[in-house]
């Protein structure tokens, strides 16, 4: 047995080292070898750099590359496939938003497929058929569309606070059940009302297996794809059993909110919605095949990306009330003085309170729910700064270190609302967290969805309750966890318990 597990290892051995130097002399070949290239870790001979790229905390590790090689370009390879970090700002807004021609590509990762995550449309090649899913969400969540979604957004906020005021002890499972309750009502009138739903079981494990994944060095198969038929009961296919598991989340997670949807336009009793709308006209007057499929592929794509982030800034944001008192009080003061207590807020209040504005921009600067925006790709050959840009690089874009450029935020690691805002307590031009929702033409389609949803998250618990250390039996502090951990993508925070006083009989009320 050991020996035939042995052989099995030789023969993955041997079919990578043969993938790499057909790739390297294809590359050498065909391209030529051009430079010179950004800075970045020295690459080993033959495999470049391909056990540098880190798989947790990647965001603060390519921080770690930019000081360490003094650059905020740094580039990296692996068996001849280039990677181009961007830690900057600047950098970032010229090559994705004013190259956008060249820098609006996908990578082909050949996992996507094995996931089963090939009908989301934000891993899509730029191209037609992309462009066709944008216009859909454009119609549906752009600027002008998003208040379409305000009646569930604030009929979900409010069970929210009934549910803290309720079982304050189940932070974390309230959080989880908004945060994917709105994009399942907005997308398929799919009304979830517990954590147990088996929507939220399949989105998150699809999520949580399969993120990881898609990152550099993370697996073979993305260096090279002709691994992606090694199958999954392979020794030392782990890749693949992930992908496999990963891939039958991701089937039940588009599958059962469809029929729920079919099945209520069927009795009658459809609530309005993304794909219900859709099959109301499919019914009327007739639709492609290839018009429903964009349809289904962005409710997915929605539901499945926003619930994700969502729900990490939603962690972050009681978190750092709860270990922010200060923090609490200005904001109650504000919408104490435009509110009033006989009412809870609402989105037409966004623009007269300007410090929790402040407070929402800062918890999306604070920390990124993605940390690193999806990878682009380079369709053609360029030049930057002096820097030769190989077609087909893969471009990371570091939004963590964006977001905690000393030059712009001191004291990035401070929470500060007051950074947004001028000295007469108005918010600053020149506070802009956008960078948090990507660049270019890969900008989150649910960026205006997202940043309603958050604001109001924030407005109406802090109108609502006084955030507080937990007690233990004994009636002291319950210490709050610190830590953050890397789940797939995103960046969560580790679960903590904290207290919700309601602010009086009358915001008791309200809920």
């Amino acid at each position: 047995m050991q020996y035939e597990q042995l052989l099995n290892w030789n023969t993955i051995t041997i079919l990578i080292l043969l993938g790499g130097v057909s790739k390297l002399a294809f590359d050498y070949l065909f391209r030529g070898r051009r430079g010179p290239y950004p800075p970045g870790p020295p690459p080993k001979w033959f495999i470049g750099n391909m056990f540098d790229f880190p798989t947790s905390n990647a965001s603060e590790v390519y921080a770690a590359w930019g000081r360490r090689y003094n650059s905020d370009i740094l580039h990296a390879s692996s068996l001849g496939n280039h990677v181009m970090i961007l830690n900057n700002y600047q950098d970032a807004e010229e090559l994705l938003d004013r190259r956008a021609a060249k820098y609006s590509d996908r990578p082909v990762l050949p996992i996507v497929n094995l996931m089963g995550w090939d009908k989301l449309f934000a891993l899509f090649p730029h191209g037609d058929y992309w462009l066709r899913h944008r216009i859909v969400c454009k119609k549906n969540f752009g600027q002008g569309a998003v208040k379409n979604h305000y009646p569930v957004q604030l009929q979900k906020v409010h069970d929210l606070l009934r549910g803290l005021l309720d079982t304050p002890n189940d932070l974390f499972q309230h959080i989880q059940l908004l945060t994917i309750s709105v994009p399942m009502m907005s997308m398929y009138g799919y009304d979830v009302k517990s954590v147990d739903d088996p929507c939220i079981n399949a989105a998150n494990q699809t999520t949580l297996i399969g993120g990881g994944l898609l990152l550099p060095g993370a697996t073979f198969i993305n260096v090279l794809p002709f691994l992606r038929h090694v199958p999954a009961w392979f020794p030392g296919a782990s890749a693949r059993k992930l992908a496999e598991e990963a891939k039958r989340y991701a089937e039940d997670a588009e599958r059962i909110p469809m029929e729920h949807v079919e099945k209520c336009m069927a009795d009658g009793t459809a609530f309005p919605s993304l794909v219900s709308d859709f099959l109301e006209k499919k019914y009327a007057v007739g639709a492609t095949e290839e018009e429903e499929r964009i349809i289904k592929n962005v409710a997915y794509t929605i539901y499945g990306g926003s619930s994700d982030t969502t729900m990490s800034s939603s962690e972050t944001f009681f978190y750092l009330m709860a270990t922010h008192p200060e923090v609490q009080r200005k904001a109650r003061e504000e919408i104490d003085r435009v509110i009033g207590s006989k009412r809870l807020p609402d989105f037409e209040d966004r623009d007269s309170l300007p410090y929790v504005e402040a407070i929402y921009r800062e918890v999306m600067r604070w920390n990124p729910p993605l940390p690193m925006a999806g990878p682009h790709r380079v369709a053609e050959d360029d030049w930057y700064k002096g820097y030769f840009v190989p077609k087909d690089t893969v471009v990371l874009v570091n939004l963590w270190a964006m977001s905690h450029n000393e030059d712009i935020y001191p004291e990035p690691n401070v929470f500060r609302p007051e950074r947004h805002l001028n000295e007469d307590g108005t918010l600053a031009a020149s506070s802009d967290i956008s960078v948090v929702y990507g660049f270019g033409r890969r900008v989150c389609p649910g960026m205006y969805m997202g940043s309603s949803m958050m604001w109001l998250i924030i407005v109406s618990v802090l109108a609502s309750f006084d955030i507080g250390n937990a007690k233990d039996a004994n009636g002291k502090d319950i210490e709050i966890d610190h830590e953050y951990v890397n789940l797939g993508l995103t960046s969560r925070k580790k679960q903590f318990k904290c207290s919700f006083r309601p602010r009086s009989s009358t915001a008791q009320l309200l809920m």
